[in-house]
């Protein structure tokens, strides 16, 4: 998760003799030409016929199942190629509830457990926290206030273990999460720490570039990379992340944008637009806050939160798909451009 929102045609040729046409064959020649050729058609299929006799059935019906199974192959192989454009769903969003949020908490890992419970990590030196925060009230219910010298960032849920990763160092910690204690420092693999979230098997990292990490809860190794992609470009700065539904969802560091990942090979397979929320807590007059940052997802009811870096709202969104030609004559992939990869600086 991000920390320095405070502080990134051919040439004409004239007919040659050889160009030209052949002149037509007289009608005899065109006739024997012709009894010749179906001889020879005759003896060819009653070779066929006899060199098929001795093939038998069962070969082939292996030589059917193995084209079969080949088409099969390339054709899935073509669809998730990459390079291929599968056209991502572009979605802008609708706010269903909103929720107080401590504005004083500059947001960098968040988490729906159960109960209308969040996880959160906080960041900023000799402000950085591990906290339990009511979803309804926003009343920070536990806390864990980290050492002076760590600047937290992500944080994820697996079991009953949280694990955080830090700014700027490779430092990670597991926390217990019924009482909030610390239970271990270890070291990871990515470049920095940002993001952290899973699939109930894995944890996928991001480190504010375009890499996507699998790493190993066990032995907190990265098993796999990934750099994601939308339309063959690199989408750079991934921030905070949270698993919802098989795909990765990540915040895309200074933008309102979150973009929705294969964790399979790193394609981008939609984008959630979400500017209008930063501009509403403007114009109420929250001048002071950053950037938007911290999904969440409640599994068992199907809700998705979004919140930012000091923002003193949390809000429950529902998606709704964009058409990729609007009536205002803005094309999404334009928008996208804007929005989301800012003109090209990402």
């Amino acid at each position: 998760m991000g920390s320095r929102s405070l502080k990134k045609k051919p040439s004409k040729r004239s007919i040659s003799q050889s160009d030209r046409p052949a002149p037509s064959p007289s009608p005899s020649s065109s006739s024997s030409s012709s009894s010749s050729s179906s001889c020879m058609a005759s003896n060819h299929f009653s070779r066929f016929r006899h060199y098929n006799k001795g093939i038998p059935a069962v070969m082939l019906f292996f030589f059917f199942l193995c084209g079969f199974v080949l088409l099969c192959i390339s054709s899935n192989m073509w669809i998730r190629f990459p390079g291929v454009d599968q056209s991502p769903s572009i979605f802008t969003i609708q706010v269903v509830n909103e929720f107080p949020h401590d504005p004083r908490a500059f947001t960098q890992g968040l988490l729906y457990a159960e109960n209308d419970t969040l996880f959160e990590s906080t960041g900023l030196y000799g402000r950085s926290s591990v906290r339990r925060v009511a979803l309804e009230t926003g009343k920070v219910e536990a806390i864990n206030q980290m050492e002076g010298s760590y600047f937290g960032e992500g944080l994820t849920l697996l079991g009953e273990k949280l694990f955080q990763v830090t700014w700027l160092q490779k430092t990670g910690f597991i926390y217990d999460q019924n009482n909030l204690n610390k239970l271990e420092e270890f070291t990871h693999q990515m470049k920095d720490g940002w993001g952290l979230a899973t699939d109930g098997k894995v944890l996928f990292g991001s480190d504010g570039s375009s890499m996507l990490y699998q790493i190993d809860p066990q032995t907190l190794k990265v098993i796999r990379k990934d750099i994601v992609r939308y339309k063959g470009r690199e989408v750079r700065n991934l921030n905070e992340l949270e698993f919802i539904k098989g795909e990765v969802w990540a915040n895309v560091w200074q933008t309102d944008c979150i973009a929705r990942i294969s964790h399979e090979d790193g394609v981008v397979l939609g984008w959630v637009l979400l500017p209008n929320l930063r501009e509403r807590l403007v114009a109420a007059g929250h001048n002071g806050i950053d950037v938007l940052n911290g999904i969440a997802w409640d599994s068992n009811r199907n809700r998705i939160f979004v919140t930012g870096k000091l923002w003193p709202k949390l809000y429950e969104i529902n998606l709704r798909e964009m058409k990729r030609e609007r009536k205002d004559g803005f094309n999404v992939d334009t928008i996208i451009e804007q929005l989301c990869l800012l003109d090209g600086r990402l």
